[in-house]
């Protein structure tokens, strides 16, 4: 019998598995679910999703519209903030300890030593889970790309979704963003619908080729259904009709495009409007522009600052970040706590930024060694119009920084450049993503 938490014993022998080189292949899962009796081929209806940005935000929407809607709803996400439960989401709930030690134990088992990536084992091992208890719909999200993404090797989704596609994880996906599109539209399927976010012209257009070439139905938004906001509001026209919503509860003006898209979904899977509104509504998802209201961090500010934290990490994080600083921050002096990896462009990220930050304090990443040096980030980030730009040892030392004791004046704190971050801040916050999440 296991113990508590001895999913972590099995998971750190499972890291040890992984190939001495990576190549994005679907053969090494493809043969770990053949000896495991294909349990890929057990699983409920599924809505698969790959992008760059919003994957997560997109389903958090549309778990809640479908569940809304009386369905039960699984859904795999990646990576995680706190615990690697989370991962693996069963109606709404993190997966139980003693099923996820029960799963991953077998897959270790069979697999047998083979060289497997981390990923895949132990999407392996969610198939499994989800097999395990009955569900209306699974939501699935890629990890990496979507051609040779390992959640790639199921035949016929009912669904397919693609969020915005920017330049992200190049050396894997391609250097340019025609290649990073090709990548992820390996999840566009024979026959399958296709909805896919707002897109530049050259992702469109490779998008609607794949497609066209699997005779994919494909609703674009801003292309064949018209599509817009006011900042409140999001209208969608389909089949002639023009429909309105209430913009949804998560924060940021880029969550309006995902919300459209999960409102595209549901449509497409036949949700009444009563579900989609509340949906909208109800849906959280942490360290997405997430406003922390407790915690041994926020007790270090003084009352009238307010403590935020977003994992965005890309240029278009960027932006969307910078687009929605006006909603979070009105009136109010925004600082930034930046810690990223070596395999993201901090000045990428922090170009549509400029103008609207006042302070910059760089910290490592917690427990990551490919976390980017902060003196040198401070340094690079002087050098192109940062004035205030400067390292710290730990983020409470970079909070503390950013207090002026003298002065209450309002000021915002956002701390960002990492999933790996946030999920270091929650854990030290909070027990789960779940708790007190109510702000998200």
């Amino acid at each position: 019998m296991m113990t508590e938490f001895g999913s972590d014993l099995i998971l750190a022998r499972l890291q040890q598995l992984h190939p001495k080189s990576i190549d994005l292949s679907l053969a090494r899962i493809e043969r770990l679910l053949d000896r495991l009796g294909h349990p890929e081929a057990r699983l409920p209806p599924i809505v698969h999703v790959a992008g760059t940005n919003g994957k997560g935000s997109t389903l958090a929407m549309l778990d809640a519209m479908l569940t809304a809607a009386g369905h039960k709803v699984h859904r795999y996400i990646s990576p995680h903030l706190v615990r690697f439960n989370e991962r693996i989401m069963l109606h709404g709930q993190p997966i139980d300890e003693s099923l996820l030690a029960d799963v991953l134990d077998e897959c270790e088992q069979v697999n047998g030593g083979d060289p497997i990536t981390f990923f895949e084992i132990t999407t392996a091992a969610a198939f499994i889970a989800f097999g395990r208890m009955p569900a209306d719909y699974l939501l699935l999200e890629t990890g990496l790309g979507g051609r040779l993404d390992a959640t790639n090797v199921i035949d016929r989704p009912a669904l397919t979704l693609i969020t915005p596609i920017s330049m992200d994880h190049e050396t894997y996906l391609g250097a340019d963003i025609a290649s990073i599109a090709g990548e992820k539209a390996g999840i566009i399927k024979a026959g399958v619908p296709l909805i896919t976010a707002p897109q530049d012209d050259v992702v469109h257009a490779v998008l609607a080729r794949h497609a066209a070439e699997r005779k994919a139905p494909m609703l674009a938004l801003g292309r064949n259904v018209g599509f817009s906001t006011d900042g409140q509001n999001i209208q969608l026209e389909m089949n002639g009709e023009w429909q309105s919503y209430h913009r949804p509860a998560m924060r940021g003006s880029h969550q309006l495009e995902n919300a459209g898209l999960a409102i595209l979904a549901a449509c497409q899977l036949g949700l009444d409007r009563a579900s989609i509104v509340t949906g909208l509504h109800e849906a959280r998802w942490a360290a997405r522009l997430q406003r922390l209201t407790g915690g041994p961090l926020r007790g270090r500010l003084p009352p009238s600052f307010e403590l935020w934290l977003d994992g965005g990490h890309n240029p278009a994080a960027g932006i969307a970040i910078a687009s929605s600083l006006a909603e979070i921050a009105p009136d109010r002096p925004v600082d930034l706590v930046l810690g990223m990896l070596e395999t993201k462009d901090t000045g990428a990220f922090l170009a549509p930024l400029h103008g609207h930050i006042d302070r910059l304090r760089f910290v490592r990443v917690p427990d990551e060694a490919l976390s980017r040096d902060p003196a040198v980030e401070a340094s690079r980030a002087r050098e192109h119009g940062w004035s205030d730009a400067e390292a710290s040892d730990t983020i409470e030392a970079a909070l503390d920084s950013l207090c002026d004791r003298r002065s209450d004046a309002p000021r915002t704190i956002l701390i960002c450049g990492s999933l790996y971050l946030a999920g270091y801040i929650l854990r030290q916050n909070y027990r789960t993503i779940i708790e007190n999440c109510t702000d998200c």
